[in-house]
């Protein structure tokens, strides 16, 4: 009842000078709206940068080939042939930080459809679990390719909206026919509008096919022999004993009577893009896809590795970091404005005692203990710094909500800022009204009564 009375009390006084409470808590109101906005404002900037890197996948891998070498020179990344469909295969089975694995095969070609042709910027041979991998699941229109259809090596193709824009003219292309490399090809599905990537290249600029088509039709690439020790090729130990997609063996029985190298064929294919369960698990991927493909590609310990793993870590962390930077920038402004209106909030007090020095005689002459004045003096100050407070976040959203509306910028609302801003207009009232408030309380009765 004691602390109702002490609250009440306060607000009459409040009441007695309301424009100059209105302009005392202005200060408070500007840094608190201030911190909501910026905060919402950080919030949504660093939403729409995730957004941006979960559309270059923020979670994805990729795999390439080795380097081959001949006479002391090297060819460059990608120049030996080393993965196949198995190897995907295997990583989505047996690293447990996988979500899904898509085999890739490109090629550069020119489509053509009626009187119109395009050279797409990406011209994928790939499996269903693409879209998995990429976030692109939801078509636009149609469906997607599957594994039957990569079993058959059918001509069958997904586009994206790019292709729609310049080969259709915005029509819709399901059930027409393109050619790649004068092989027909039957559209089936439209991908949903990507946009450009972070380093400005047209994701929707794009052909999906199976990789069995795109490989054997297209680029006319055949199986690729290659030779291994037949002491260490068999049927029980060889993890790529089956050819993909057919049904034949990926190696000859090995004889006992067999001596020397054996020729055998396999599938081999550009790129590996793998998925993981979430951002976290990249580093945990990325071991356990090379321990799998060291064992696989029997690469014995100390030998060079005869893949590349590549990962979005980088830029993320330096997006991230740069992010963190800008919002702590604002918030340091935002700040400075809390602390002027602190300040403006002490003044007020220290006038607002000078003015009520009688009253705080009579109290004191009538019993009051000089606890309760120091505690109402800061109650009042608590009152008004939490009033602004308010005040503030209401002003913060606003401005967060007209900035979403005119300039188009992301937001999005901070329930931490919103409670920190509370929290904070509360601290402010106590920091700064507590010396008006102690030198209230110190005030001698006698003294105070004859003051005019």
């Amino acid at each position: 009842m004691k602390s109702i009375r002490t609250v009440k009390t306060a607000l009459r006084a409040l009441r007695r000078n309301l424009m100059r409470a209105a302009l005392t808590t202005l200060g408070i109101v500007i840094g608190i709206a201030a911190v909501i906005a910026m905060m919402e404002i950080g919030n949504g900037s660093s939403i729409a940068i995730k957004r941006t890197i979960a559309s270059m996948g923020a979670n994805t891998l990729l795999v390439l080939p080795g380097t081959a070498t001949s006479g002391g020179v090297t060819f460059g990344t990608g120049s030996a042939m080393t993965l196949t469909p198995q190897d995907a295969d295997a990583i989505a089975d047996e690293c447990p930080a996988v979500l899904a694995t898509a085999p890739i095969v490109r090629v550069r070609a020119q489509i053509v459809y009626g009187n119109r042709n395009w050279v797409p910027a990406l011209i994928y041979g790939t499996s269903p679990d693409f879209l998995v991998v990429r976030e692109w699941t939801d078509l636009a229109e149609g469906e997607s390719f599957t594994d039957r259809e990569i079993r058959n090596s059918s001509k069958v193709c997904i586009v994206g909206q790019t292709i729609v824009r310049e080969l259709f003219e915005g029509q819709s292309p399901i059930g027409k026919e393109i050619r790649i490399k004068n092989v027909s090809f039957r559209v089936i599905g439209v991908l949903k509008q990507k946009g450009a990537n972070m380093m400005g290249m047209d994701q929707d600029d794009i052909v999906l096919a199976p990789w069995t088509t795109i490989k054997y039709r297209v680029s006319g690439s055949s199986a690729t022999v290659s030779n291994l020790s037949a002491e260490t090729t068999t049927s029980s130990g060889n993890y790529l004993n089956q050819l993909y997609p057919g049904s034949s063996k990926l190696y000859p029985d090995v004889s006992s009577s067999s001596y020397g190298p054996q020729p055998v064929r396999f599938s081999n294919i550009d790129q590996i893009l793998v998925a993981t369960r979430t951002p976290e698990h990249i580093p945990l991927a990325m071991e356990q896809i090379t321990i799998l493909l060291k064992e696989r590609h029997r690469i014995r310990p100390g030998e060079p590795e005869d893949f590349r793993l590549r990962d979005m870590t980088e830029i993320t962390r330096t997006l991230s970091s740069t992010t963190r930077v800008i919002t702590t920038l604002l918030l340091v402004v935002a700040m400075i404005s809390l602390v002027v209106g602190g300040v403006g909030i002490m003044n007020i007090m220290l006038v607002s005692v000078t003015e009520r020095t009688r009253e705080i005689g009579l109290r004191m002459a009538v019993g009051a203990e000089p606890a309760d004045i120091l505690r109402q003096f800061l109650t009042e100050s608590i009152v008004l710094c939490f009033l602004g407070g308010l005040f503030g976040i209401s002003l913060g959203r606003l401005v967060s909500y007209l900035v979403t509306v005119f300039l188009n910028w992301p937001t999005a609302t901070s329930v931490e800022a919103i409670i920190a801003s509370v929290a904070v207009s509360v601290t402010v009232g106590l920091a700064f009204g507590y010396y008006p408030a102690w030198k209230a309380s110190r005030l001698d009765p006698i003294e105070a009564l004859r003051y005019e």
